[in-house]
């Protein structure tokens, strides 16, 4: 198989995997360990490509599969707004990257989990 199944089944995998992806274009980094951070660049750039197509089948697929979490809260006097992460995948994030191909993420190793050991990594948006 192409993918890592990170000791899980195909529904909690999913949902990490979706997870992850919406905090990482919220945030524009996540400290994770290295095998979930490979498995969330793939769908990271997955996103970032549908942004960039930008059309309303390339948003209904992206909301079919990020999370509908608040990503930011603006006041403007006394007007609230309120933006979702799929809506700042599409304003903000794809924008900054219209003119690369692909290789959205970058990871940067750290030190080994206290616990077990595992390997933990930075996985960030490249600027």
């Amino acid at each position: 198989m192409s993918y890592r199944k990170l000791q899980r089944t195909s529904s909690q995998r999913r949902a990490l995997l979706r997870d992850l992806t919406t905090e990482l274009l919220i945030h524009g980094e996540i400290k994770t360990t290295e095998a979930r951070a490979k498995e969330v660049r793939s769908t990271t750039d997955k996103m970032i490509s549908l942004g960039k197509r930008g059309d309303l089948h390339a948003r209904r697929q992206a909301a079919a599969f990020l999370r509908d979490v608040v990503a930011d809260v603006k006041e403007d006097g006394d007007n609230i707004q309120i933006s979702t992460a799929l809506q700042k995948l599409f304003s903000e994030v794809a924008p900054k990257y219209a003119d690369r191909n692909g290789g959205y993420t970058r990871i940067y190793k750290t030190m080994p989990r206290r616990g077990d050991g595992a390997q933990m990594v930075i996985l960030q948006l490249v600027d």
